[in-house]
């Protein structure tokens, strides 16, 4: 056992300890409100949106950034039934969530920027912050998201405050703090497959001076695919009962948050939370589109797969993370340390090729090819530090300076099989990376008028990395490598704001952004181990925001424009099956996103979202591989000696939605001291390219998904009852493909309904 799964399996007990310790030790209620808990506001009271996208609570209007906010009962419809994380997909403007990986490592994109990367170690340009801690790595980004207070996605390079990898934008979750009153609640649902999902939460005083809050989530599903290939030992022999696609998850988190009744105002808040994840990753579908069509074919069918490989896909993942913040207020300044440590391990492997045999004996189609990967063991390290200083109060001059650290290590034995089953690897490769970054930023926000407020910002970051690889098995023969890069940025942001009327402001905004250089070394299938040099960003957005009819409509647009200059892209697949970095001379996007919400009548509320962009890569000389599997290509092809391969210029950014089309209904009739109320969502994609290169086949345009929800809440004692389906008209949309064998494909989540009840106190 490492010391990391050591230590996850400790740190689990100490957070059930504190889980228990809150329930056990409830005190009397108490009037007075926690500063963590005022300082993200509620929305629902007053109708004013208040955010911290600034790490400050604000009036969304008196941001001079492109934010969306979504919220909680949307963000509980579109996880009924036990979906992750990648349920926000498409449920905000301009924001795209994907992953080839299962439940874990899941892969963010902002308007139209993101990365491919499907391994673990991959940087990415989108951040996920939890708690004002930025999860890094893709593994810990996966992490379930539940008794969420705040949701708030900010589309643009956030450069100056966050730093760290955010040219594109950051997705940031606020959990629910401890209360100084009692409070809590507990639900259930169950659904097709057996889904269930629970979730629990307590939250009141331990003393004058101490609050905790604990809660817990726990999913599962039961197998519903049969592995139909009767060679293969772990398949079931063919017996009718389904082998794959289940999984269960535990998630726990514990907070624990001590204000002293002292002259100073000071708070500090401890955080521990923990998770468990057994199941099946990402299904692989040989051949289940034909030459020249996206479409899917007969070979595909929602509850059979042939795999002789990947012993039914299975995967385990673990993660613990801890969070410290401490804020003193002395009247002038707030001072803020926010400290986080966290650690995951996962192993998992897959029936790649997605299907069985070879050649002539093949099925379902022609498989050239054996492929089964997956990983031993895979570990991740990461510690964070910041430290601000900002001005007490409301004045005309606002300010805040600081500091931030970041380390994390990242290590995975990565492994090819046989392709039948065998557990003992015949290639593997040990590879070790590690990053280190600090920065020191500041931001000043001057009200040149009642109407008018200058905001400005400027950070200098500086990141390292040191990637280490060994192949002690392999028929290419051993390897040791090391590769270290460094590099170096300042980054800035200028913004106005205008406040035109009462509830309507204009604003505009200049801002850069960062991402490090990334190292890239497959070594189980190369020696090559790539380097992609440091990207910027400069975007350019104006918009107007509006909150009018006492707060019954709200308007949030805004038009942008990017460039992005040495643009990191990751090479995937093609016939070699490599995954190598490389940079484009530049990237543009442009485009708009549009976020109304309505309520033209009592107990009716309407939303749209709408974004459009269009992204694209500018580079001349930039040639790809393109797919192994007999794919169409429509690049131009260029031939390099005795290789062809495909010109990228002109194309879309990879998994970047030309559009995205969402709109949510609620409708309530009274009764009694409660509602029967119906809930309904809606997303739609545009266009969108899985690859570098441009294929017949690798493009999806127009997937959908509608959900819906009815239910009876009974507001005098805290109860709801509710039936629920997603994927309403079960579509089959093909999410993502496999390039460099066959013709795979991988598919959404078939139509899965059930039903709910909850209680709060």
């Amino acid at each position: 056992m490492s010391r990391k799964t050591a230590l996850l399996k400790y740190s689990s007990c100490a957070a059930a300890l504190m889980m228990a310790a809150g329930l056990v030790n409830p005190a009397s209620a108490q009037n007075a409100e926690s500063s963590v808990e005022a300082e993200q506001g509620d929305p629902e009271d007053s109708g004013v949106i208040i955010v911290t996208a600034q790490k400050r609570a604000q009036n969304i209007l008196d941001v001079p950034i492109s934010v969306a906010t979504v919220s909680e009962e949307k963000l509980s419809s579109i996880l009924d039934a036990g979906a992750d994380i990648r349920g926000l997909s498409a449920r905000v403007p301009s924001l795209y969530v994907e992953g080839s990986s299962g439940r874990t490592a899941p892969r963010f994109y902002v308007r139209g920027l993101g990365n491919v990367d499907f391994d673990l170690s991959a940087s990415q340009p989108v951040s996920i912050i939890s708690d004002e801690v930025v999860l890094e790595n893709v593994l810990l980004k996966g992490f379930p998201i539940f008794d969420i207070a705040q949701t708030e996605i900010l589309r643009g390079p956030q450069g100056t405050l966050f730093g760290r990898n955010t040219p594109a934008g950051i997705v940031k979750f606020d959990t629910a703090k401890p209360t100084q009153s009692f409070e809590g609640y507990v639900s259930g649902s169950y659904g097709r497959f057996d889904s269930v999902k629970l979730n629990a939460a307590l939250s009141g005083p331990l003393s004058d001076s101490l609050s905790a809050r604990v809660a817990g989530e726990y999913t599962r599903r039961s197998d519903f695919v049969e592995n139909v290939n009767p060679g293969a030992d772990f398949a079931g022999n063919n017996d009718g009962e389904p082998d794959l696609g289940g999984f269960s998850s535990v998630a726990l988190r514990s907070h624990l948050l001590f204000e002293p009744d002292t002259a100073l105002d000071f708070s500090s808040l401890l955080t521990f939370q923990y998770q468990r994840l057994r199941g099946t990753t990402t299904l692989f579908r040989a051949n289940i589109l034909s030459p020249g069509s996206n479409e899917l074919n007969d070979n595909f069918d929602r509850f059979e797969v042939a795999f002789d490989g990947g012993r039914n896909n299975e995967s385990n993942t673990e993660i613990f993370g801890a969070t410290w913040r401490n804020e003193l207020d002395t009247g002038s300044v707030t001072l803020t340390s926010v400290t986080g440590y966290y650690v995951g391990d996962s192993d998992g492997v897959g029936d790649i090729d997605g299907g069985v045999g070879t050649g002539a004996t093949s099925f379902p189609g022609f498989i050239p090819f054996r492929s089964e990967t997956g990983s031993l063991d895979t570990d991740v390290e990461q510690f964070t530090q910041e430290f601000r200083v900002s001005n007490s109060g409301n004045d005309r001059f606002n300010w805040q300076i600081g500091a931030f650290y970041f380390w994390d290590e990242f290590t995975a034995d990565s492994a090819s099989f046989n392709g039948t089953g065998d557990p003992n690897p015949t290639i593997l490769a040990i590879t070790t990376q590690q990053s280190e970054a600090y920065a020191f930023f500041g931001q000043l926000s001057y009200d040149l008028t009642d109407a008018l407020t200058v905001t400005g910002g400027v950070r200098y970051s500086d990141e390292r990395k040191v990637f280490r690889g060994t192949r002690p098995l392999g028929f290419l023969g051993p390897i040791n490598a090391e590769t270290r890069t460094q590099d170096d940025s300042i980054n800035w942001d200028l913004a106005l704001n205008y406040e035109i009327s009462e509830g309507v402001t204009l604003f505009s905004r200049v801002a850069t952004g960062f991402r490090g250089p990334s190292i890239q070394g497959r070594l189980v299938f190369s020696n090559n181990v790539t380097v992609a040099n440091s990207e910027d960003v400069i975007s350019f957005d104006a918009g107007v925001k509006a909150s009018l009819l006492d707060n019954a409509l709200r308007i949030n647009l805004a038009g942008f424009y990017y460039e992005v200059d040495d643009q990191q892209f990751t090479a995937i697949g093609g016939l070699g099956n490599f995954n190598q970095l490389i940079n484009a001379d530049k990237g543009v996007g442009q485009g708009f996103e549009l976020d109304i919400d309505f309520s033209p009548v009592d107990n009716l509320d309407l939303s749209l979202g709408y974004s459009f962009n269009d992204t694209e890569i500018q580079d001349d000389d930039l040639l790809v591989a393109f797919c192994g599997g007999g794919c169409t290509v429509t690049d131009p092809l260029v031939t390099v000696g005795t290789t062809t391969r495909a010109s990228i210029d002109g194309n879309p950014f990879p998994q970047a939605p030309r559009t995205i089309l969402t709109a949510t209904g609620r409708y309530a009739i009274p009764v009694g001291g409660g509602e029967i109320y119906l809930f309904g969502d809606y997303s739609r994609l545009g266009r969108t390219n899985f690859f570098l290169y441009e294929s017949e086949e690798f493009q999806v345009n127009g997937n959908f998904e509608v959900g819906l929800r009815a239910g009876y809440i009974d507001f005098d004692n805290g109860f709801e009852i509710a039936a629920f389906v997603r994927n309403l008209t079960n579509e089959e949309n093909l999410i993502g493909g496999i390039d460099f064998n066959n013709l795979t494909g991988f598919v959404n989540d078939p139509r899965i309904w059930g039903v709910e009840a909850e209680f709060k106190f």
